[in-house]
């Protein structure tokens, strides 16, 4: 599972999925959150703003990934 690095305490949801090639715009993050096909954790989410921190897995159609701290 690919990592992705993030050098705060924790990064928004949206931002992570555009941070990682998931979507192209903030914009379409919001439609796929909203519409319940993000998960963190293993379990839907449909904040764009969750906090994710390292150690937090998020899992699309497209792939999954794991949050590491730089």
């Amino acid at each position: 599972m690919p990592e992705v690095e993030i050098s705060d305490e924790y990064i928004p949801l949206g931002s992570f999925l555009k941070l990682a090639g998931a979507i192209d715009t903030g914009g379409d993050a919001k439609l796929m959150i909203a519409s319940g096909d993000v998960d963190v954790n293993g379990e839907p989410e449909t904040r764009r703003g969750r906090k994710l921190r390292p150690g937090d897995v998020v899992t699309t159609a497209s792939g999954s990934w794991t949050v590491t701290q730089a």
